[in-house]
């Protein structure tokens, strides 16, 4: 087996179908049906949707993981030892502190440094820099990987939020409130807020679109105060409080933490995001 078969059988082991298999490795559905065909037909079985894995490929599986990651930590080695104020840079970021947040320092960090280019993932999935997924990564956790390095700054605030008129013009019986896809339970924070008996409306995923909900008047919701307080649509519930929610990680990999360039984009991230603390703990007053 070469490299190539190797991999192939990591991706099909790991996604379980030809086409997701094939979607990772950046090939056709019928090049990897020709690989397979070629390769030992003891390595799979055949189920219904896919593939598994048998006690027979498992060697095979670790002895392209452990390959997967030298090949990894290679690459990483090599992108560390580029010592130049320029090149490419990864952030994997969620979507709302991009948007609410760092919209305009990324784009005057552009100004700046053009020399390095930005390439910004936005997601709520912590991104795997083992493998390379990222260079930085950006999060709100409790607990991050414990081998990545970086930085803990503050933790963001969270607060009970409605529209401006909301609850002069909706009647007690009609009120609801909007929440995260957290199964059929309510949430903790309902039983916190000032409203603790009023039922649950919808129940949306994304930050954003509840953001959205509440502003348009369909409800009341927990929200970022990064986020809510300079919505001129919105006011916080009266009576509510903001509370901590996680704290905010600036973090790379250590193979990567004294790169020129990547030292300067977390020192970037780390400034415009102290420059906002108030903001995001909650302390600037409503529609600041």
């Amino acid at each position: 087996m070469i490299w190539d078969d190797y991999r192939l059988v990591l991706a099909l082991h790991r996604y379980g179908t030809l086409r997701a298999a094939a979607s990772a490795l950046g090939v056709n559905h019928s090049t990897i049906s020709r690989r397979l065909a070629n390769l030992d037909p003891g390595l799979f079985d055949k189920i219904p949707g896919g593939y598994r894995i048998t006690a027979r490929g498992k060697p095979i599986v670790e002895a392209a993981e452990d390959m997967e990651a030298a090949s990894l930590k290679a690459e990483r080695k090599a992108r560390a030892g580029d010592r130049f104020i320029s090149g490419h840079v990864t952030i994997s970021i969620p979507d709302a502190f991009g948007q609410y947040l760092l919209l305009d320092d990324f784009a005057q960090f552009r100004v700046t440094y053009p020399d390095i280019q930005l390439t910004i993932k936005s997601t709520y999935s912590f991104a795997d820099l083992d493998r390379s997924e990222a260079d930085i990564v950006l999060r709100a956790t409790h607990a991050p990987p414990e081998h990545l390095v970086g930085r803990r700054l503050f933790p963001f605030y969270v607060a009970h939020y409605c529209a401006i008129d909301y609850l002069e013009t909706t009647p007690p019986q009609e009120r609801v409130w909007i929440a995260s896809c957290d199964g059929d339970k309510t949430p903790d924070w309902v039983a916190l807020s000032p409203f603790p008996n009023t039922p649950m409306g919808i129940a949306i995923e994304d930050a954003t679109m509840r953001h959205r909900m509440a502003e348009a008047g369909y409800g009341m919701t927990s929200g970022a105060c990064y986020m809510d307080d300079p919505n001129p649509k919105l006011m916080r519930v009266p009576g509510t409080v903001p509370q901590p929610l996680q704290d905010i990680w600036v973090l790379t990999h250590p193979d990567l933490h004294k790169t020129p360039r990547i030292r300067l984009v977390m020192k970037f991230l780390i400034d415009a995001l102290m420059a906002k603390q108030d903001l995001i703990e909650g302390r600037l007053p409503d529609n600041a």
